[in-house]
Order: C-alpha cells, then structure tokens, then sequence
C-alpha cells in the first residue's frame, strides 16, 4: 500500500500467472504452453525482421497479419482486430463493450482474468455456476444481462460447448455483447468464428500462443462485427497504437500462413492427450472431458494440492487450483509431449504405488 497509489489501485486483486520456473530438467505442464516449437516458416520470418527495419515505428494497423487471418477464417479485413495477446483484446472489450448498467455474465468456473477486467473497469458482474458435471448450461444465461463472456472450450475444465448451444444463446441474447474466448478451440471444440456474419453481437477471440505455438511472441486477435471492431479501435488508439512490433507481425503472419505446421501440431497435442487421459484413468483418476490441451483430473485418494506438491518433488510441474473450492481436489496438466506424459504417468504411478 502507498499513498501514492490511485484509488483504483487500493482495491485491484491482480491476476496471477502460471509459474514460469527458472530450474532445468523440469517437465512443465502447468501453463498450456505448446509442446512443439514454431515451425521453420515462422522462425525464417523473425530472422528476417533482425535488420535496420527495427529502427522503424511497425505498421499500427497490423494490415498483413489481419489480411492472412481473415483469409484464414474467410472474413472481411474490416472484422479483424489484433493486439498484444488474446489477453489484452480482452481487457479492450470489456473496456468498450462490456461496461454497461446490467452485470455481465460468466461462469463461476472460468479464466480468472475476467473478475480483474471487471475490477480495474468497475464492471459488476454475476458468476453463473457451472453445472454438477462442469459444464456451462445456456438456459442458465436467458436473463438481463449487460454482455456475456467465457471461454470455449472453458478453461480449467477444457470442457467444450456445442456450436448449436452458442447459436440459442446468441439468439437469446440479440441486445447483449456475446464475448467467445476461443483460446483453446483448435485442439478439438468447434469455432463460433462463422456465426458472426449473422449475429452483430458476436466477438470471437483468439491466441497464438496455443495451437500455434507463439506463446513468447505474445499475439492475439479478435473477429467480429465492424461495429464491435472499431470499438476495439477506439480504445486500442487511445491507449497504445502499437501494440505489436515488427517481429511479432511478421511471425503471426507465417504462423497463420504455415496451415500444414499448425494442422499438425494440434494432431499431435490430440492424439497426447488421448493417450495421457486413458493412462490417468488406468490408474482411477477421474478426467474432465476436454477438447483443449489440458486436463483437469482428480484421484479419490489424493487431494490435488498434494498430489501437485508430490509431483513437484519429482521434477514436474502441473497447476492447482484453490479456487474456487469445487476444483480444489483437482489437478490442470497441461498437454506435453508423448515423452512428458509418460514421464507424469510414471510418477503418479509411483505416488499411487501402483504398475503403470
């Protein structure tokens, strides 16, 4: 505490990251990072952009990335934002689309960044519980609302919901901002990108820092309506016109370009995961469906602070959760290599004391 503090400040409970350990011989499952690095084309990109070039101011509307995204998802150039991770859009739309007289909606199990936006902007807000197996219920946001946002698929739990449910909630909803948080949807949820050519209503959000294995680089967008995309604008112009320098717009661009690299990443993050989540419930572990590149899992014999503790011990690193209390028994590990899983599995195993 300081006097010299805003008032604002006073009253801010921060978000807080996934650890980033500095020890080596880790295996680091605990941030959803991908396991594979970019590809050559992306790492081509950024060696080229080492020049006098950086000398230079990089181009504040973001043209050729937002050009190869909108050819990606076959939209217009006037529906695609872009900025420093998908995190910042984020904060720019609750800022300009989410302040609004009636609390928001979102679930009470969800990305915890979104009761920080609403502190720093002084947006009220209402947590929607999930239901008894974790999953969000559309009927439970047929109400007044001043916008809705989440996560699909949810994070912690990775569970996905049907692009048919996100079609009734936007119809539901015609007078409120729909925010879609597409974090993870590459590794097996559907997108709701094409759903925004008819509702106006609808912003989808998107990271490079998954599927497309740009976590370091720090690049996010966002596909909407015109309307919501010049509010992203507004806001973005009167806080940083800059948001990505030349590198990152160079990588995102070739990340987004490279359709073989990242189809076959996320191949191979699915077919992990598959594996890795037969092998946690050989061993009586209970694992949320997920369509993301995490699980979260739970043993009836363990709690999942101490079993994250156990497995630290070991050299491995998984994320808790000690709120909110419904997934405190709970472990989130996110998917690694073939290699990392069953380096997991074998630890577990021998925590449980049991064969692999």
């Amino acid at each position: 505490m300081s006097r010299f503090w805003s008032q604002v400040v006073h009253g801010l409970t921060p978000y807080v990251p996934g650890e980033q350990p500095k020890l080596g011989n880790l295996v680091k499952l605990n941030t959803n990072e991908n396991p594979y690095g970019p590809g050559l084309r992306v790492l081509e990109a950024l060696r080229a952009e080492a020049a006098d070039s950086l000398r230079l101011y990089p181009d504040p509307n973001s043209e050729r990335l937002r050009q190869a995204i909108a050819e990606y998802h076959d939209i217009e150039l006037a529906n695609i934002f872009v900025g420093n991770g998908s995190d910042e859009i984020l904060a720019h739309a609750f800022h300009a689309l989410l302040k609004h007289d009636l609390p928001i909606l979102f679930p009470d199990i969800t990305y915890s960044f979104y009761p920080v936006y609403c502190g720093l902007y002084g947006i009220e807000y209402i947590e929607v519980p999930l239901t008894g197996s974790f999953e969000i219920c559309v009927n439970d946001y047929l109400r007044p609302n001043g916008g809705i946002v989440f996560p699909n698929p949810n994070a912690p739990t990775g569970r996905a919901l049907a692009l048919s449910e996100i079609e009734r909630l936007l119809r539901a909803n015609p007078d409120s901002v729909v925010v879609v948080d597409e974090a993870y949807v590459d590794f097996g949820a559907e997108s709701c990108v094409s759903l925004v050519k008819r509702f106006p209503q609808l912003l989808v959000t998107h990271t490079l820092s998954k599927s497309r294995s740009l976590a370091g680089l720090r690049v996010g967008y966002a596909v909407g309506n015109a309307e919501l995309i010049e509010a992203l604008d507004r806001v973005k112009d009167s806080f940083n016109s800059y948001p990505l320098g030349r590198p990152a717009q160079a990588g995102a661009t070739a990340a987004m370009q490279d359709r073989a690299y990242f189809e076959s990443t996320c191949r191979k993050v699915i077919g992990t995961r598959e594996k890795l989540v037969a092998s946690l419930q050989s061993l009586g572990f209970e694992v949320l469906p997920s369509a993301a590149n995490f699980v979260l899992t739970r043993h009836p014999q363990y709690d999942g602070k101490e079993l994250t503790a156990k497995l630290r011990e070991r050299s491995i690193i998984v994320r808790h959760f000690s709120k909110p209390e419904r997934i405190a028994p709970f472990m989130r590990v996110t998917i690694g290599t073939d290699v990392q899983c069953a380096a997991l599995v074998d630890a577990l195993a021998d925590i449980l004391r049991k064969p692999v």
